[in-house]
């Protein structure tokens, strides 16, 4: 399975496309940062977060999205400018049919280094070793979106079973 992840961000957008299965070692096939400038009005940033989403996109055929789930922070702008660019991801993928994937923080930090808690540091740490590379990939945005997508690896066929066992019981009737 491909999977493109995505740390959303207004002026940084990290990306990142790992390949693998649950249970077998996985490869990083690109990583990267979507940037925009601070300066700019937020519809472009916004266009120009999409054009780079469609260029990883084309670039990189992935089979599905995954995308950091926006919590609420203090910091109300943060957290709309956050909120804008993983809408675009997801409307970039929509757009082709993929399917979408949304993770928290505490999520993809507990499927990566074991602790829903873990710092920053840990999570590139645990990204470097899961991904055999040479030195944690950078900015933090970057190591991101790889721990996103590797999360979204590792707990898809779980994910993918529960999802089954729900429609099967709604066919039967107990589920509304």
């Amino acid at each position: 399975m491909r999977v493109l992840g995505v740390d959303p961000g207004l002026t940084r957008c990290g990306i990142g496309v790992v390949d693998g299965v649950a249970g077998r070692p996985l490869t990083m096939k690109a990583v990267g940062v979507i940037r925009t400038p601070s300066e700019a009005a937020v519809a472009e940033r916004l266009v120009l977060i999409e054009r780079g989403m469609e260029e990883w996109l084309d670039a990189h055929s992935p089979e599905a999205v995954a995308v950091e789930r926006v919590f609420s922070q203090h910091n109300v702008r943060t957290v709309m400018g956050t909120a804008q660019a993983s809408a675009v991801a997801m409307l970039c993928a929509a757009r082709r049919g993929l399917p979408v994937a949304l993770h928290t923080p505490s999520e993809v930090k507990a499927a990566v280094t074991g602790s829903g808690r873990a710092e920053k540091a840990q999570v590139a740490a645990m990204v470097t070793r899961l991904l055999r590379l040479e030195a944690p990939p950078k900015p933090a945005d970057a190591a991101d979106a790889l721990a996103l997508a590797i999360c979204h690896i590792w707990r898809s066929p779980a994910q993918n079973r529960l999802q089954q066992a729900v429609a099967a019981q709604r066919l039967k009737g107990t589920i509304r």
